[in-house]
């Protein structure tokens, strides 16, 4: 494992699963995270990103997802988490228990994802801050596309069980472009 912050612009690949994430869904969810001075973006499929570094994505109408910061191995979630919900039409999604969160880094992420997802997630067609719900080695995932210190990434939330089986598809599919296992921080 490579932990240099030149292996992370080249192709990198590490497993923030251990970071803290949250979700909210409902009417009021969009007002519950505004009211904790998080960045609620306009419509679905997009993400914002915080001061910090937490994403906070909006996967449909009345549903949110808020990813720790690597800088502060996720204290802003737990202090989301630690707000009282609206008395109605808001309800937690503990996603951390579901979904793992791997991070593909680098250069290359169109080319690396082309060999496992049928989206067109170059540049052009996938900019930062959005979000593509779709299979990538015959497993759903939400794929993000945003930047931590610059460094572009792909951070990918699948389900749980099927975590080890897409970290070996990624890791195959990036080997032609020198991808290796980078730690969290080659990010700073």
């Amino acid at each position: 494992m490579k932990n240099g912050h030149s292996q992370a612009l080249k192709a990198g690949i590490l497993d923030l699963s251990v970071l803290p994430r949250t979700g909210f869904r409902g009417l009021n969810a969009a007002s519950h995270l505004q009211a904790a001075d998080l960045p609620v973006p306009a419509k679905p499929n997009q993400a914002s990103v915080t001061d910090n570094g937490e994403l906070v994505l909006r996967l449909s109408q009345k549903e949110f997802w808020v990813l720790g910061a690597v800088a502060d191995l996720g204290a802003g979630v737990d202090a989301v988490n630690q707000r009282g919900l609206p008395e109605k039409d808001c309800y937690a999604l503990y996603n951390q228990d579901s979904h793992a969160w791997l991070t593909l880094t680098g250069a290359h992420l169109p080319a690396i994802m082309a060999k496992v997802c049928g989206v067109d997630l170059r540049a052009e067609a996938f900019p930062v801050g959005s979000i593509a719900q779709t299979p990538a080695a015959r497993i759903n995932v939400v794929v993000v596309h945003h930047q931590i210190n610059e460094i572009p990434c792909f951070s990918m939330l699948c389900d749980s069980a099927a975590a080890e089986y897409l970290w070996v598809s990624l890791l195959d599919a990036m080997a032609e472009f020198g991808g290796e296992v980078i730690g969290s921080n080659a990010l700073s």
